[in-house]
């Protein structure tokens, strides 16, 4: 009599255990599975790392006008570089990023062994050149000094908006990743490299800059009206976008994020606040 208790008490704690399996693999778990092996509460707020403007401020216009429709939780936190949001991304600090172009992202992965990959085009910010001295392009003479971007991608896009305009000449085929060294014609120019952040606070110092649509807006220039020459949106590969670490794409989460950012409320949103300033880029293919 007691050998049937115990295996009658056996059968039943295998039977819970079976039932407890069974649960924790249920099709109606909330969690999915992160590019780290753990797991994503759809329940849990969706932290995004993004430049205080525009990105941040197109992010939370979502959320707060969109992200609750989505039943999505959004949490915006603010970089001032272009290193820390894809190095938090990579680690899990944050649940992606909003702040970068693809050209940017595929030199940064390759320099860094990192594996962020985009998942939505949100908007376009052309880069333009600035001055406090020069109230036109042509007043731009030689013996100047002009600053630029000094990251691989940023400056070989400002030494290309120069050569697009006369101001100097670069060699046949250098395309986005051109140098200083690749100008064959400085025509009478000095060039200051910085890193990106700081080119605006740099105006005063120079006689012009090449400065990245988000900070200009952020040293209150506006590209539209302020830029002496700026970029041409068509055909533009510079597109910035929202990124994740590599096999996050699919976070029911960043799906959300993703079909919000790309809805005619945020078009409406960034086509009406910038003034052409920064335009909409959904569709824009990202390679």
């Amino acid at each position: 009599m007691r050998k049937n208790v115990k295996l009658t008490a056996l059968a039943a704690a295998a039977s819970a255990l079976a039932l407890g399996l069974t649960a924790c693999g249920s099709s109606s778990d909330p969690s999915s599975t992160k590019a780290d092996g753990g797991t994503t509460d759809e329940g849990k707020p969706l932290v995004i790392a993004a430049s205080p403007s525009p990105h941040a401020d197109i992010l939370n216009f979502v959320k707060d006008k969109l992200a609750a429709k989505e039943g999505l939780k959004l949490e915006v936190k603010e970089f001032t570089d272009y290193v820390l949001p894809n190095t938090a991304t990579e680690q899990g600090q944050v649940d992606g990023n909003y702040f970068q172009h693809k050209p940017y992202l595929d030199d940064f992965n390759k320099k860094n062994g990192t594996h962020i990959v985009p998942v939505v085009n949100v908007h376009l910010e052309p880069l333009g050149l600035y001055s406090k001295k020069a109230k036109a392009v042509t007043d731009i003479k030689p013996g100047q000094t002009i600053a630029v971007p000094n990251d691989t991608t940023n400056e070989g896009r400002a030494l290309q908006l120069l050569a697009a305009n006369n101001l100097i000449t670069l060699k046949e085929g250098v395309g986005t990743s051109a140098k200083l060294s690749d100008i064959t014609d400085k025509k009478g120019l000095e060039f200051k490299e910085l890193e990106a952040a700081t080119v605006p606070r740099a105006l005063n110092d120079v006689d012009a800059a090449v400065i990245n649509g988000n900070y200009a807006l952020e040293a209150n220039l506006a590209p539209a009206k302020d830029a002496l020459i700026l970029e041409k949106a068509e055909g533009n590969p510079y597109a910035n976008f929202l990124a994740v670490k590599e096999g996050n794409q699919d976070d029911p989460r960043i799906q959300k994020l993703a079909k919000l950012l790309n809805s005619d409320e945020v078009k409406k949103f960034i086509e009406e606040k910038y003034q052409g300033s920064v335009t909409p880029a959904f569709g824009t293919p990202q390679a």
